[in-house]
């Protein structure tokens, strides 16, 4: 089953601001602080107590980790094959 659209043009939306503003990974090890930084943001929500926790927050949160997990694949993973899609 694939990703919803929906749920694709968010992440697009996202890697759109997070392009504009911030430079490419400049290593594995830079991708991967970022992207367990949005990972601790994202913990932090879920463990919230769940009469706290917010659900638009979530979304945000686990939206940025996917984000930067796409971010990742493309700026540290990609190949010549990759830019031919």
């Amino acid at each position: 089953m694939a990703l919803p659209t929906s749920l694709l043009s968010e992440i697009n939306e996202e890697h759109d601001f997070a392009i504009s503003h911030f430079p490419p990974f400049a290593s594995a090890h830079e991708g991967l602080a970022i992207i367990q930084e949005e990972f601790e943001e994202l913990k932090a929500e879920v463990f919230r107590h769940q009469s706290k926790r917010d659900i638009a927050k979530l979304r945000k949160e686990a939206l940025q980790v996917a984000t930067m997990a796409a971010r990742f694949i493309i700026d540290v993973c990609s190949t010549s094959i990759d830019e031919e899609d």
